[in-house]
């Protein structure tokens, strides 16, 4: 069993922790990966009002007694979020864990977290960012190299140069990610000296993941080459599923269109919540990571989790006993 000072931080079995991801990581995604040792992150801008998120938290309570987490969302979004309501809700319910990610440290938030005692996740792209949430008091950073599905940040590093050099830079401990789909993945993560990693694009083809088996069966047969990044034209590059409207939203770029006129129908949330229940392939955008070009099962995920930690501890161990 690999422990670490984040699974020991957060009393998780496995060092794995869900990706949080929009439309995705609701009640029931996060309480399965919480059941599968994991730590599974609720997302709390997918729920409109206190009394949904309120709902949703109390349905993981139902389904787990395990640690859970929540993601307070820090980009900018087209409906206005106060954290502070959402953050009054979970400290209500009782949930230790919080995670941010964003633009930037919640300099505003960090106050209330520590007087509360939550263990704070920060999320961030790089040491100058890492290096002022620690000073607000986080109690891990999250890193994702180049590879990774959704946000890329804007300073193209890979996972293999970022994550050490942030844990070089950091006390804390770090959690790692950006191309991690299966147990050789993990393993070199933790080699790199990360103490957890992070997934997401591995969870998209899980039994228990909340898409339309129509996109799962096509991820199952993508290829690392089947990512594309999109909206930098914008200053929020995205590593996306290459489908029509990827590919879309790419030509419109390219052409100088108006974001919110042209982009913005293209690239909507909404279009993507339609494709994940109607299995539209093409509707809308999927972040997806360089790693799906390995995901080519669709197991359960405490099935993937027991693989991906077995698998870890062999490549570990391979090099130990040689």
């Amino acid at each position: 069993m690999i422990r670490t000072r984040v699974t020991d931080m957060l009393g998780i079995r496995y060092p794995i922790i869900g990706g949080t991801m929009m439309w995705i990581s609701n009640a029931d995604f996060v309480a399965a990966i919480a059941n599968a040792g994991g730590l599974g992150i609720l997302a709390s801008a997918i729920y409109a009002s206190r009394e949904e998120f309120g709902a949703a938290i109390d349905r993981i309570q139902a389904l787990t007694d395990r640690p859970f987490a929540v993601n307070l969302n820090l980009f900018p979004a087209m409906r206005p979020i106060d954290n502070n309501d959402y953050l009054d809700v979970l400290l209500e319910k009782g949930v230790r864990i919080v995670e941010t990610s964003g633009h930037s440290a919640p300099e505003d938030l960090c106050g209330r977290f520590k007087d509360a005692g939550l263990k704070w996740i920060h999320k961030c792209v790089g040491v100058r960012y890492a290096r002022k949430a620690q000073s607000l008091g986080a109690d891990i950073i999250t890193v994702v190299g180049y590879e990774n599905g959704g946000a890329t940040g804007k300073l193209d590093i890979g996972t293999l140069v970022l994550v050490p050099t942030v844990v070089d830079a950091l006390d804390l401990p770090v959690i790692g990610g950006g191309g991690v789909s299966d147990g050789r993945g993990v393993a070199a993560v933790l080699s790199l000296g990360a103490e957890a990693v992070i997934i997401g694009t591995r969870l998209l083809v899980t039994q228990e993941c909340p898409i339309h088996d129509n996109i799962k069966r096509a991820l199952c047969h993508a290829t690392e080459l089947d990512t594309m990044l999109i909206m930098r034209s914008i200053n929020a590059t995205h590593r996306v599923w290459t489908n029509a409207s990827a590919c879309k939203c790419a030509e419109l770029e390219a052409g100088q269109a108006d974001f919110f006129e042209e982009i913005y129908p293209v690239v909507s949330g909404e279009n993507a919540k339609k494709m994940y229940t109607s299995g539209d392939t093409d509707c809308g955008i999927l972040s997806v990571g360089q790693g799906i070009g390995i995901c080519g099962d669709v197991p359960t995920v405490a099935d993937l989790f027991d693989r991906m930690m077995g698998q870890a501890e062999a490549s570990l161990g391979r090099f130990a006993s040689s």
